[in-house]
């Protein structure tokens, strides 16, 4: 089994998450991280579980998503992956911070490996299956897990909504591609994490979600 621990975190309320298996292997994904105490709310965590991080994986480079990349590759020195598609994303996100006013910004450093569609990622007991799915940005990628029925999606789906398109590189029909033909083929009973907001299912999405109109 692997246990998924979510943490809502800095301005944009970005949902970050920390997989781990029975034996103590994590793997973080999307850290949003973005002040001292919320840094040391998540070291704390895998401290007092016990737990040993192998990877730092990002769904896609906006800045919500990378404010704490840094902290967690310079603290556990783990290997960092990216859709090689979103680089020039996350080398904007120092100017982002400036744009959106945030103070205290620290540059993610670059990836170590690229992601690919249809990769399989192994670390330790946890299993993650890549699926290219950009649109809201353009390197943008879900991680799945077929035997425990999750995905970790970033901000491709949301409970009742979806991702925005009005960003550099976000394209609202490749989004809803993306959607209906790489999210949508998955088992209705797949729990959908979200980068932002509550989880859903993609039975649940399938029938009323409002990108069927668009």
């Amino acid at each position: 089994m692997v246990k998924i621990q979510v943490f809502t975190f800095n301005p944009f309320q970005e949902n970050m998450y920390v997989l781990s298996d029975e034996k103590g292997n994590c793997v973080i994904i999307d850290p949003g991280c973005s002040s001292a105490h919320e840094r040391t709310v998540l070291d704390e965590y895998i401290r007092e579980n016990g737990l040993k991080p192998l990877a730092l994986l990002n769904t896609h480079a906006h800045i919500d998503h990378v404010f704490g990349n840094e902290h967690v590759l310079r603290t556990y020195n783990v290997p960092f992956y990216l859709h090689p598609l979103d680089l020039p994303v996350l080398k904007m996100a120092g100017r982002s911070a400036e744009v959106y006013g945030i103070p205290g910004f620290t540059e993610s450093p670059l990836p170590d490996h690229e992601l690919a569609d249809g990769q399989e990622l192994v670390f330790g007991d946890i299993r993650l299956r890549v699926l290219f799915a950009p649109g809201h940005a353009p390197g943008h990628v879900v991680f799945h897990d077929a035997a425990n029925k999750y995905l970790v999606n970033g901000d491709v789906l949301f409970k009742g909504s979806f991702g925005r398109t009005d960003l550099p590189g976000g394209d609202q029909a490749t989004l809803k591609r993306s959607i209906t033909e790489v999210l949508f083929r998955l088992p209705e009973d797949t729990v959908v994490f979200t980068g932002h907001g509550p989880s859903t299912t993609i039975g649940e999405e399938q029938q009323s979600n409002p990108i069927w109109h668009y």
